[in-house]
């Protein structure tokens, strides 16, 4: 077995990083989903990093598991994104008040015997312009009954519970009020269509998670019915910075390929100066920003995570000349990657900050 992963310094995490590397452009090329590589999570603890000892877990601070993060990115985003989506839904149920769902549920996620996603997107970024909820509860004896779906759930055809966001409804009428379930997929009135073919990370089956009249018991309530649920608990709020994490330590990977490449072509070096400079300012900016002395606003280091993915993606690929737009490469990969990156959790202003980059506009 392997080395169990205690901090972001053990070499059993490089070593992890190697493993997942060798695998991702096979798990690219496959669209499969990639139970070797949570396995591989499982084995070496990383589903440890997360939670409370209480559950068998090691509770690392956030910047250690930034710094994990940072690595995993870099070697297999998809497997790393999939985890985000795992650690959000772990995160909702050990904040909950629920102690008899955490019972019940915590051993085996920190365990990786369970798998846990979550559906909360429609209640902040996605079809939040549809007039009536795409997701509804309505209040029975013993529980809700909900109707409708939630968009985008990673992995939701292989989840044993899916964390779902849901709005009260009042007959035909939306209430402000909303709840978070842990939601069995083996419910009766669960379906899971097929997952959506993605431009990048297809393997992280991304896609609709369907309720018909399914009741959920309050036995699997982990917050609400109130307004505004998102806000209540740990891990409020979206994107935030894990997703500028994920973003720089992909830009990372692209960057170590271009100085690989500039060993050989000294050419290469004052373009890989560069943006290794801007990289490592960046970086001190999400860490600083994790110790509350913010040298920039969340949206701001987003804003510049999101450039320096999609800049060194598409250098590494220009390093790679030819040979890089041929599938199997990883530069090609890292490219389509990157785009990911433009519409996950991406906050308005980014947005605006990044269509403004395109189109030449400086402030």
């Amino acid at each position: 077995m392997p080395a169990i992963i205690r901090s972001p310094d053990d070499a059993a995490l490089a070593e992890l990083c190697r493993e997942l590397a060798a695998r991702a452009e096979r798990l690219d090329a496959s669209g499969d989903w990639p139970a070797e590589q949570l396995q591989l999570f499982a084995d070496y603890g990383v589903y440890e990093w997360f939670a409370g000892p209480e559950w068998g877990g090691q509770a690392w601070d956030q910047e250690s598991i930034l710094r994990g993060y940072l690595a995993l990115s870099g070697a297999c985003l998809t497997t790393t994104f999939i985890q985000t989506q795992r650690d959000g839904a772990c995160r909702r149920i050990e904040s909950s008040t629920n102690d008899e769902l955490k019972q019940r549920l915590l051993p085996g996620l920190t365990s990786g015997e369970l798998f846990a996603t979550v559906g909360i997107s429609h209640l902040t970024t996605s079809s939040r312009h549809i007039a009536k909820p795409v997701l509804q509860a309505r209040r029975v004896a013993g529980g809700f009954r909900l109707d409708g779906f939630s968009p985008w759930v990673t992995g939701a055809n292989h989840a044993d519970y899916v964390v779902l966001g849901a709005t009260l409804m009042d007959g035909n009428e939306t209430t402000s009020e909303q709840l978070l379930a842990a939601v069995p997929r083996t419910l009766p009135g669960v379906s899971t269509p097929s997952p959506a073919q993605l431009v990048s990370l297809s393997a992280s089956h991304t896609g609709q998670f369907k309720l018909d009249n399914v009741f959920v018991s309050e036995e699997w309530l982990i917050a609400g019915p109130v307004e505004n649920v998102m806000s209540s608990g740990s891990g409020a709020g979206t994107g935030g910075l894990g997703t500028s994490t994920l973003a720089l330590g992909l830009a990372k990977a692209a960057i170590d390929f271009i100085s690989a490449e500039a060993s050989k072509r000294p050419e290469l070096l004052p373009p890989r100066d560069g943006l290794l400079r801007e990289y490592e300012e960046l970086e001190a900016a999400l860490f600083a920003a994790v110790r509350q002395e913010p040298t920039c606003t969340n949206d701001e280091l987003r804003g510049g995570a999101n450039s320096i993915v999609m800049r060194a993606t598409q250098a590494a690929l220009v390093a790679a000349k030819g040979a890089g737009f041929v599938v199997g490469h990883p530069a090609g990969r890292w490219c389509r990657e990157a785009l990911f990156f433009l519409v996950w959790s991406c906050p308005q202003p980014v947005v605006s900050a990044h269509l403004c980059e395109l189109a030449g506009i400086l402030d």
